[in-house]
């Protein structure tokens, strides 16, 4: 009977085998636990964490818009001084074309929202033709500086010789603008005014801060696609807002207020202009920087930081 037992003991399919073993049974406890993987343990990025994961590509169109905005960025950091001169005088005289549509229908119609509602084929003119205002470059080379695709020297090189070439493009329109239509020289008086008598004040400011905050966002809203239909929609808006409400732009005030100083007939001088410039510009950058490019940047850390590790 022993050796009997033995033999089945032998021969039995499960011999040898531990309980958790046989067969119908299934694997042990220890085959079934996961095995954490290095992915595992990486951040999720999920709405648990403070910000995206490395790597991560949750929100393509924003990653997509990053990257256009680094190239260009780059891009327009390194220009050479002629072809940055040139793009900065075009951005002033396509704006100048807006001011003279604008100055024409304020006089014969006295209607400013009508007025301010023909001065974005200045800003249409301008997306058209690759222009640049000084305004424009508070986001996309800003962000190529904090990616280290480019250097604070660049992006203050950009931002001085755009302002003065649009300034230069702006005087060359508003002296033609005075010379070949007398007839608006007085609204032209009257709406510079505007710009020079408010002088350094709060309201100023937050008029400047608001109007950088909306040129800026008309700026990130037209590099969210790369169809030109797309793009003439925020440039007519936003430029209407920005006339509509009399919102302070440093290149926009400068050539309706040079239509008024050139005239001879102001209570304002250049040096009024310059004044109204400086406290306009910093208004500009404020709304522009902190309200809009900024924030955008808390969107995509993860990306400038990518940006940063291939530099």
């Amino acid at each position: 009977m022993k050796a009997l037992r033995t033999s089945r003991e032998i021969g039995s399919p499960a011999a040898g085998l531990k309980r958790h073993d046989r067969p119908g049974e299934g694997p042990s406890r220890a085959l079934r636990r996961p095995t954490r993987t290095v992915t595992d343990a990486a951040p999720s990025g999920g709405s648990g964490d403070l910000v995206s994961a490395a790597g991560s590509r949750e929100e393509p169109e924003v990653e997509d818009a990053f990257d256009r905005l680094v190239e260009e960025g780059h891009t327009r950091l390194t220009r050479p001084l002629l072809p940055l001169l040139s793009t900065g005088f075009v951005g002033g005289v396509d704006v100048g074309m807006g001011v003279l549509i604008y100055l024409v229908v304020k006089t014969e119609t006295g209607d400013s929202l009508l007025a301010a509602a023909t001065f974005t084929i200045g800003f249409v003119a301008l997306l058209l033709a690759r222009s640049e205002l000084f305004t424009e470059n508070f986001l996309v080379p800003v962000i190529a500086v904090v990616a280290r695709r480019g250097t604070v020297f660049q992006l203050a090189r950009l931002w001085g010789v755009s302002l003065i070439a649009n300034l230069a493009g702006g005087f060359v329109m508003a002296a033609l603008i005075v010379v070949a239509l007398p007839g608006v020289r007085a609204t032209a008086v009257q709406i510079g005014g505007h710009y020079a008598h408010l002088g350094v004040t709060v309201e100023s400011f937050s008029l400047a801060v608001l109007g950088g905050a909306v040129i800026t966002l008309l700026t990130r809203m037209q590099h969210a696609t790369e169809n030109l239909g797309v793009q003439l929609v925020p440039a007519i808006l936003f430029s209407f807002v920005l006339v509509g409400a009399q919102l302070f732009h440093s290149v926009l005030d400068s050539i309706l207020m040079f239509c008024g100083l050139l005239t001879g007939h102001t209570d304002y001088g250049y040096a009024d202009w310059l004044i109204a410039l400086c406290w306009s510009s910093l208004g500009n950058l404020v709304g522009g920087l902190v309200l809009v490019t900024a924030v955008r940047l808390l969107r995509v850390p993860h990306r400038v930081k990518e940006e940063r590790e291939h530099v």
